[in-house]
């Protein structure tokens, strides 16, 4: 090393400030950050028109937009009888949006396609600041072209607002990092505790690696640096749990019941219903908690491909890697040669690049962990902070071993990974992959060779199979906007039979509101799907016996006598199948209910309201006082 150079790296102390990169704009950098853009915003947003309701959320934001209570609550029924069984955070700016635009399929999905396009401009930024102009682009092109991507930016799910809070903290993080800014840091902390307004205990996944970065690399000394991180993590702490808090002091009567417990507690949603019944694969036990405990197996998820249960090898297993996987050999040369290269040159604690390696690396961790051994019953919606990731660590794999043969050996690998995804799913696309290969075959001749667009012909190889995949979300055939998410042939359609009134339902309809007679519900149904056809069309106040499970007990049997014995409910619409003795409500809550019912109330002629039903029964409920 000449003397001067040695001499400079000496003078540096060890809690020497990292010089931030030099903020130069290089001339391709905007022309080509727009187009990467103007791609995302065009696969988000194209054909939003054909969007559908998810009847149960779309239930939920119908009836938050009727008054403040129901929206802050999440209220699932106009009358605010019962919430979400979820913080109801990730749909309030669907909830806004259904306000300013009014209540449309296209107006719901809106504020998620909006939410993935500040994604991919924002982890640009990021990882500009890190890594580079070259690895910024490429990081936002690779999110731009992986599935689910996309996916979120075309659902209702709560992940789209969740992955971008993320984000957002770790920006925050990043530049509170760069000259120890504790206020700054408190920022990130503002975030996470919004982020957990969207889902909950699964927000603070990432705090392992915004507070290690920080601890870490940031230019102070040890005791202020664990002072700062502990009052961000004060700061988390309180924006994640002010809306459990108001819940929890706000007196029963005057709030909806909360969804998914069993004792109407913000602590039995979130920790037990929300987080633990998640790992109950791995032996932890929820039943204490206050919550309902039901299964979670995915109906109809034995399409995605196999090794979908819990452990490692779900992560690589078809149905979940075809989302977000295809790019993670390059993650792994990202991660691994990336700390490779630092050891050798030795860095202090707070070299830029390390501290880049430290938050992506302990990122990807944590969620792959958490990921692991929790289920997700088949969600592939719940990939997008692990795709953040992968296109970060990928992108940065990429500008460190541009020129090293090792890159070439790696895309090669990639390419071969991708096609053998592609083998679960021979009929889609089946061109894509004799393409990839060709492609990558030429990429390598290219590279003996040393021509300079070996690396490029590499990354298009790479990326063919992905952006096939990502392109594919353009079809309602293979994404269905307003859906959970999933592109390609693993896609399923939501429909709209659950979302809408029929004829039957219409005639029903107008029977209870001309004998509605005062009352505060038009009637109660068994269970949130016979509810939402009536909510999302019509905004009727009609109460939900069970919740989403059909297990929680409400309303409570005294509750519901209360109800019929003020005149607040008169009518009790139900399935003849409900009323079977082997009918899944027989031995839940709503069973006990619906024998009430049978036994006190008088069965009304189907003539009187629809002669050509055969499907519903309805019961007329008069207090007890009555007769």
């Amino acid at each position: 090393m000449p003397a001067g150079r040695s001499l400079l790296r000496a003078d540096l102390p060890p809690t020497a400030p990292a010089a931030p990169p030099v903020a130069r704009t290089e001339r391709y950098e905007r022309p080509v950050l727009a187009a990467i853009a103007v791609l995302a915003a065009v696969l988000c947003l194209w054909g939003l028109g054909h969007s559908t309701y998810h009847a149960f959320y779309a239930s939920a934001v119908r009836s938050m937009t009727d008054s403040p209570a129901d929206f802050f609550y999440g209220s699932f029924d106009p009358a605010g009888s019962i919430t979400l069984d979820k913080l109801p955070g990730f749909l309030w700016p669907q909830a806004l949006a259904a306000l300013l635009f009014g209540f449309h399929p296209w107006a719901l999905v809106l504020p998620q396609a909006l939410e993935m396009v500040g994604c991919v401009l924002l982890l640009h930024l990021l990882v500009r600041r890190w890594a580079g102009v070259p690895a910024g682009l490429l990081a936002a092109a690779f999110l731009t072209l992986t599935p689910v991507t996309v996916g979120l930016g075309r659902s209702i799910t709560e992940d789209a607002p969740f992955v971008l809070l993320l984000l957002l903290a770790a920006e925050a993080t990043w530049r509170a990092t760069e000259r120890a800014r504790p206020r700054t840091l408190l920022l990130a902390g503002l975030w996470v505790g919004l982020a957990f307004q969207c889902k909950m205990l699964e927000a603070w996944a990432v705090l392992p690696a915004l507070a290690l970065t920080y601890l870490v690399a940031a230019p102070v000394a040890l005791r202020r640096r664990i002072g700062h991180v502990a009052l961000a993590g004060a700061v988390t702490v309180t924006v994640s749990l002010s809306w459990m808090l108001a819940v929890a002091l706000t007196p029963t009567g005057a709030r909806p019941y909360l969804d998914g417990t069993t004792d109407d507690s913000p602590f039995a949603l979130v920790v037990g219903y929300n987080f633990l019944t998640r790992f109950h694969d791995v032996g932890i036990d929820a039943a204490g908690t206050g919550s309902i405990v039901a299964s979670r197996t995915a109906h109809g998820a034995g399409h995605l491909g196999p090794g979908m249960g819990d452990g490692v090898g779900k992560m690589f297993s078809p149905g979940l890697a075809t989302q977000t996987g295809w790019l993670y050999p390059l993650a792994a040369l990202g991660l691994a040669g990336g700390l490779l290269a630092l050891r050798r040159r030795r860095v202090p604690r707070t070299d830029r690049m390390f501290a880049g390696y430290v938050l992506w690396g302990v990122w990807l961790t944590t969620f792959f962990a958490v990921f692991s051994f929790g289920s997700v019953t088949g969600h592939t919606y719940y990939m997008g902070v692990v795709a953040v990731a992968v296109a970060v660590l990928a992108a940065a794999g990429v500008v460190q071993a541009r020129r090293s043969r090792v890159l070439a050996a790696v895309l090669a690998v990639d390419v071969v990974w991708c096609v053998v995804l592609t083998l679960w799913y021979p009929h889609f696309q089946p061109w894509s992959a004799p393409c990839a290969v060709a492609l990558g075959l030429l990429a390598l001749l290219l590279a003996s060779l040393r021509r300079p667009a070996a690396l490029a012909t590499g990354l298009a190889a790479a990326l063919l199979i992905p952006g096939v995949w990502t392109a594919s979300a353009l079809s309602p055939r293979y994404n269905q906007p307003g859906a959970f998410g999933r592109v390609g042939p693993t896609s399923t359609r939501a429909g709209t039979a659950s979302t809408t009134l029929g004829p039957h339902h219409q005639r029903l309809l107008a029977y209870l509101t001309a004998h509605r007679d005062g009352a505060r519900y038009l009637a109660a149904v068994p269970g949130w799907q016979s509810a939402a056809p009536y909510v999302i069309a019509a905004n009727a106040p009609v109460l939900p016996m069970g919740g989403f499970t059909g297990r929680v007990p409400y309303p409570a049997p005294t509750a519901f006598r209360k109800l019929v014995d003020t005149g607040r409910l008169h009518y009790v619409v139900v399935s003849r199948a409900d009323m079977r003795p082997h009918a899944f409500t027989a031995g839940s809550p709503v069973g006990a209910l619906l024998r009430w019912t049978a036994a006190h109330c008088a069965l009304v002629p189907p003539v009187a309201y629809d002669p050509g039903d055969q499907v519903r029964l309805l019961y007329h409920c008069v207090p007890a006082h009555r007769g």
